[in-house]
């Protein structure tokens, strides 16, 4: 007598309108199984989409198969439709149960599949249901470029309008007080160019807008504000916009200054007062240990500007002050004039001893990841066979992982041992040169670069001067040999040998990487 699981899925759709209910199949299923004398193993009860596989309810079926071997010879459901809507996965599920000793069964439409010729007839009831999704997933499509087409919004309304449907039955959107209100206050001052956006989209919160951060920012790239509707491009069509059915926000002319703006292809576009804050986000709260935010406060002639924390515990610095003493925090790693190349043999012969044998450490982290990759796999070897429970095998490969990560961690610093760093050496202490002469006259995002450059970790200050965990380690070390330097007026070579043993003690990598920035700021 054979055993069957009895597998019932619905999608909310086919409940509602075809009666695919979970109860009638059922009663289909059991009624069978009772006419054909075939026991019922389990019963499972499915609702999600038979485009793949990948359902909660079939998977733990899988995991009773593989457990429970020879105990069921078959799996039944009333249509081909209702174990997949996808032809190459529903082969290839097939097999996989086929290796289970299992044989898959539509009761409704049944097929010998050790006679060849019905897999002819298998792929036509397996086609049908995928051609009937992709036709309906491709009508959608259609409908809605169409609908943009003729100027209408066939999606949910975007911050500052309303979804409506006008009298002839048809989907719109309108404008939606106050919210509209704020997206109009919030183009113009863009196009003022007063405040940044973070600014913006701060007092923009305060009126009453909801919304998040990084939505805000894509939302005023959306032409609907200005009455247009985006059609994009598809096959031989190109991207364009179409007349909106709806009530502009704003006009055309405000909406494309704001794109010039945003895009940054306006002469003078950049924020007044971000040029007051090169350190935004490089500073920690000295209090809550936050990363500070920065704003401009309007007196009664001109704006303050401040650097300050937006947690209760009221930090705040005049950002003149906090800009100026960090200038002096940057002449404490000034380099001496004509040292160029004693700087550049010292950290060179540094980074070679460093390097000397690093390959064999490679060849050992190598190995160790490929033991932990050999691990998973026999272990999941012994899953599919039975020997070793789901939940036991997750936790092995979940530890294996998490190894793997640290261990590939390691592998770019030794990674540097074949690297010749004699020409980015050279050019990142030529830029370092550089950057502490030009500093103050560097745009925003220059400084911003050298200051990313020079302190891979946060900056603190704490009212009177700048204090941070380390700044990059070959600038450390050029202040060391400044150090020495400063100790011993008559120096030889050989008397600065012992510093290569110091000099990037802390490990090349991130020194590389925070040059590698500043050889780029011309």
């Amino acid at each position: 007598m054979k055993t069957a699981a009895l597998y019932i899925r619905v999608s909310t759709d086919e409940q509602a309108e075809k009666g695919f209910s979970q109860r009638h199949q059922e009663e289909v299923l059991r009624k069978y199984c009772e006419l054909k004398g075939i026991l019922i193993f389990r019963t499972y009860f499915e609702d999600h989409s038979a485009k793949t596989f990948k359902r909660p309810v079939w998977n733990r079926l899988l995991v009773d198969l593989r457990k429970n071997k020879r105990q069921a010879d078959l799996v039944l459901f009333t249509k081909w439709d209702r174990f997949s809507r996808n032809t190459g996965d529903a082969y290839s599920m097939i097999n996989v149960l086929r290796r289970f000793g299992v044989d898959p069964q539509a009761i409704e439409q049944p097929l010998d599949l050790s006679v060849p010729e019905n897999k002819m007839m298998l792929a036509f009831y397996l086609a049908a249901p995928e051609v009937e999704n992709d036709r309906r997933s491709l009508n959608i499509f259609n409908g809605i470029r169409r609908a943009k087409k003729e100027g209408r919004w066939p999606a949910a309304a975007p911050v500052g309008y309303a979804n409506y449907i006008d009298d002839r039955g048809r989907k719109s959107i309108k404008p939606k007080e106050p919210h509209a209100a704020i997206m109009r206050w919030a183009f113009e001052e863009v196009r003022r160019r007063k405040f940044n956006l973070s600014q913006i989209f701060t007092e923009a919160s305060s009126r009453g807008l909801s919304c998040k951060r990084n939505n805000f920012f894509n939302i005023l790239h959306n032409p609907i504000y200005c009455g247009k509707v985006l059609v994009p491009k598809h096959q031989d069509e190109e991207e364009y916009l179409a007349e909106g059915q709806h009530e502009a926000l704003i006009s055309e002319a405000l909406y494309y200054e704001v794109q010039d703006i945003l895009n940054g292809n306006k002469k003078g576009t950049t924020f007044a007062s971000d040029e007051q804050f090169p350190l935004r986000g490089f500073l920690q709260c000295p209090k809550c240990t936050r990363i500070l935010t920065a704003s401009a406060s309007k007196g009664r002639k001109d704006y303050y500007y401040y650097y300050h924390c937006s947690n209760a515990c009221g930090t705040r610095f005049k950002a003149d002050e906090v800009n100026t003493e960090f200038t002096r925090e940057l002449k404490n790693y000034n380099p001496k004039t004509n040292f160029k190349d004693f700087y550049f043999e010292m950290i060179r012969k540094a980074f070679k001893e460093k390097a000397t044998g690093v390959q064999d450490g490679r060849k050992l982290v190598m190995g160790q990841i490929q033991e932990l990759y050999n691990k998973i796999n026999n272990a999941r070897e012994l899953t599919l066979s039975g020997d070793f429970d789901t939940s036991d095998f997750k936790q092995v490969k979940l530890t294996c992982e998490k190894q793997i990560t640290a261990l590939e961690a390691q592998l770019p610093e030794i990674n540097l041992a074949t690297r010749n760093i004699d020409e980015t050496l050279s050019v990142a202490i030529s830029k370092l040169y550089q950057a502490h002469n030009e500093y103050k006259m560097y745009n925003t995002t220059k400084k911003r670069m050298v200051i990313g450059a020079f302190y891979p970790d946060k900056l603190m200050y704490d009212g009177t001067q700048h204090r941070t965990a380390r700044p990059n380690e070959i600038i450390l070390n050029i202040s060391l040999i400044n150090k020495k330097l400063r100790a011993k007026k008559n120096w030889t070579k050989d008397e600065f040998s012992s510093l290569s043993s110091s000099v990037v003690s802390a490990g090349i990598e991130p020194a590389t990487q925070g040059f590698s920035v500043l050889c780029s700021t011309d």
